[in-house]
């Protein structure tokens, strides 16, 4: 699919001047949003703020003495509530990232550019910056009046307000995400205090000002320019994929008229060219000139266009989420081969995921054996040395027990049994002596084996080699 469903619609729009094909913000400026209400952004407003929640409420809930979820730098672990994940563990978040890219291709064929329009973070809080324009600097005409005028005191106070909402709003934002690497209390109190140390006063400077670029001056820019998925999306289009669209059939030709008038007489369809749809848009574009790159799919134009058919009492839908097969007279189909995949490929992945997950080992085993080849001692027997790494994953004292796969043929000398405190690593040194009287020469494969005696479950185990001369 191209980047705009087809040209028809521009062919029967005489009166849409060149100017309206554009967006705003390459036409004629900063994009001053109008103020709107309706369904879909009441539904925003609550995902919006419920991933708010999320991210600005999750830091601060605390499990057994410490941040419930922190991936810490230092220690080079990721805690999750009970859980904590170790580097060992990054094949779990590849697979949650892989499940993140399939669900957004899915969403995407399903219904286009719905993560844009309601949850991706430079939208959420593209809206929170508009709100605080509006807050600060009135409604739309307001803000363009403020913008055109010459600078006095009565601008500079209220630009200064906004510029402090946004900055406010971008700090705290640069603090949360750095939080989560760092505990985020202690955080919070050496910035307070002044005494936080340079990389956490570069990464909170550094998103704040990030925030305040991205949300409060580039905007639309970053969703239009920027954004790699704005240029891929329309390859995962395809006719039945529900986008905001706006019926041609049923609105032109455009143009004013009165509330009683009967415009099907005049010859006039059900738009009336009040531009509501272009004063709400974030990004500045007409959905009728057809679907754009630039379209995020927030569905503003809906909610605004929706208003004005109320009060000229018309059905609803003049723009609303359809499909190009049902602009072109057809019906919809939901249920399509490339759907199916990828919510087939979604699901498989997600039920990997999570018997990864449950089957995650606790413990960690890891063995090298010492650069010499092997020993003699006061016995008569061969031995080999090797160092053992034992990581104690769970976040709980555990005892365990470490012993070999062939009891017969060798002899763990060293620690066999010993505790290890929650997360504790510890490096082990231990050597194995060769017990039969007769064996080959050369490498024989040995397996050690950790096992826990706090929970018999659980073990892990770890191959290596025994090197001997023929005896």
């Amino acid at each position: 699919m191209s980047e705009r469903i087809p040209a028809k619609v521009l062919e029967i729009t005489p009166n849409l001047s060149p100017a309206a094909s554009k967006p705003l913000s390459a036409s004629n400026g900063p994009i001053h949003t109008r103020q709107f209400s309706g369904f879909f952004r009441d539904l925003r407003r609550i995902g919006a703020g419920l991933l708010c929640l999320l991210f600005f409420g999750t830091l601060w809930l605390d499990w057994d003495g410490r941040q419930a979820v922190l991936w810490s730098l230092e220690d080079s672990k990721f805690y999750i509530f009970g859980a904590t994940f170790w580097p060992q563990d990054f094949i779990l978040l590849s697979g949650l990232l892989i499940i993140c890219a399939f669900g957004l291709f899915f969403i995407t064929v399903f219904a286009g550019r719905v993560w844009c329009g309601y949850t991706c973070p430079q939208s959420v809080w593209t809206w929170m910056f508009m709100w605080c324009e509006q807050v600060t600097e009135g409604d739309r005409n307001q803000r363009i009046k403020l913008a055109d005028a010459p600078w006095n005191g009565r601008k500079l106070l209220r630009r200064t307000a906004k510029h402090g909402l946004w900055l406010l709003i971008s700090l705290a934002t640069a603090i949360t995400f750095v939080g989560y690497f760092t505990p985020v209390r202690e955080l919070v109190i050496d910035l307070a205090d002044l005494q936080i140390g340079g990389t956490s006063l570069f990464w909170v400077v550094f998103f704040t000002g990030a925030t305040y670029l991205n949300a409060g001056w580039l905007r639309e820019q970053v969703c239009i320019h920027m954004c790699p998925y704005a240029r891929f999306q329309s390859v995962m289009f395809d006719k039945d994929t529900l986008i905001v669209s706006y019926d041609a059939a049923r609105g032109e030709s455009r143009g004013p008229r009165r509330k009683d008038a009967d415009h099907k007489a005049q010859g006039l369809g059900d738009c009336i060219d009040c531009q509501m749809c272009v004063q709400v848009c974030p990004t500045g574009i007409d959905i009728r000139d057809g679907l754009q790159i630039a379209c995020i799919g927030c569905a503003a134009c809906v909610d605004a266009c929706d208003s004005i058919m109320d009060r000229m009492g018309y059905d609803r839908g003049l723009v609303g989420y359809t499909s190009e097969r049902a602009l072109e007279g057809g019906h919809t189909r939901l249920l399509r081969p490339r759907l199916l995949g990828y919510a087939g490929a979604l699901l498989l992945m997600i039920v990997a995921l999570v018997w990864l997950g449950a089957n995650r080992s606790e413990l960690s085993l890891d063995v090298i054996k010492d650069r010499g080849m092997f020993r003699e001692n006061a016995a008569g027997e061969i031995e080999n040395i090797y160092n053992l790494k034992l990581i104690n994953k769970t976040q709980q004292s555990r005892r365990y027990r470490l012993e070999l796969a062939e009891p017969d043929d060798f002899r763990l000398q060293g620690p066999q049994e010993l505790e290890l405190s929650a997360g504790e690593i510890l490096s082990l040194p231990v050597s194995v002596a060769l017990t039969a009287d007769e064996g080959p020469a050369g490498p024989r494969s040995i397996r050690f084996i950790m096992r826990s005696l706090d929970l018999p479950a659980a073990e892990a185990s770890a191959t290596s080699t025994f090197v001997s001369p023929r005896r």
